[in-house]
């Protein structure tokens, strides 16, 4: 496990520029339709319409606390459900693009209770699902621990938690505090995960399994491997529900290619580097849930 805490810095509620969180205030995360339920009807919505739920992927705060919350409202007109990266100073598994986006974002100030207070924001604009992916140290650094991170991702409207150097078999009281709350849980299978490994992760998740296409970091790449179908399978004989695949995936072409067998498509660095680059989100965001087409 890492070493530095980032992310999990400051108080339940500080103030930001989007509003604070408080401890109990909302039900964002279990009204009616919230929560896991929210995640899995839209991959069943998605899945109606022939075609796999697009999952965008944007670090919270990044290029700032505003842009964020436009850039997220522009992918959500496309996407079918929101990951929120949570930043911090240890991404193991992310490769330069989000890196950077995350040192970005945590010199601006925005750690572990700025991103749920952009997640409450976000909540009053969208009834699209939202998940925050966090590495396990700003959690637990977080005031309250697990139970004040899941309370206050609740509160803030948060519909479950992405989790991806957290071992399902080390991480039962925040999978308790999780459930205690609807919140989907999110672990990673990987193409070196055994099938009884995957078997403990398809059990340990609600909502939907994030199957990593490649080993290695996140990052845009021009070709998926081999192994990807096999992956999903196994995944799905070991029990998995609404296996999405991440990892590589960066254009149409290659989305197409995991639509083709998943139910969700995972889309991170291109999208990171488009706003880096002023590119138009909108017209990057209508690509690729065109290639979620089967």
């Amino acid at each position: 496990m890492s070493g530095g805490a980032d992310g999990g810095s400051g108080p339940a509620g500080a103030r930001g520029g989007t509003g604070p969180v408080e401890r109990g205030t909302t039900d964002g995360g279990t009204s009616a339709g919230g929560g896991v339920a929210r995640i899995e009807a839209a991959f069943d919505a998605a899945g109606r319409e022939g075609r796999a739920a697009f999952v965008p992927y944007l670090t919270a705060g990044f290029p700032d606390r505003e842009g964020f919350l436009g850039h997220a409202e522009a992918l959500l007109e496309h996407g079918d459900l929101l990951e929120v990266g949570l930043p911090f100073s240890d991404p193991l598994g992310d490769g330069p693009t989000v890196q950077r986006a995350s040192e970005r974002a945590l010199a601006a100030g925005v750690g572990a209770p700025e991103t749920l207070e952009l997640v409450a924001a976000l909540r009053r604009r969208t009834d699209k699902p939202l998940v925050v992916m966090s590495y396990y140290n700003p959690i637990y650094c977080y005031p309250g621990g697990e139970a004040g991170f899941v309370d206050d991702l609740r509160a803030a409207g948060g519909d479950g938690m992405i989790l991806p150097d957290l071992p399902p078999d080390e991480g039962e009281s925040l999978i308790a505090a999780a459930r205690r709350a609807d919140l989907g849980t999110v672990f990673l299978a990987a193409p070196t995960s055994t099938d009884e490994r995957l078997a403990l992760v398809a059990g340990a998740c609600r909502g939907f399994v994030y199957a990593v296409s490649v080993t290695g970091v996140t990052g845009v790449r021009d070709s998926l491997p081999p192994e990807l179908e096999e992956l999903v399978a196994r995944t799905r004989s070991a029990g998995g529900r609404n296996v999405a695949v991440g990892f590589g995936v960066a254009s149409a072409a290659t989305a197409r290619r995991v639509a083709r067998v998943a139910d969700g498509v995972v889309v991170g660095s291109a999208i990171v580097r488009a706003v880096e680059e002023g590119r138009d989100l909108s017209e990057l965001a209508r690509e690729l849930r065109a290639g979620c087409e089967r």
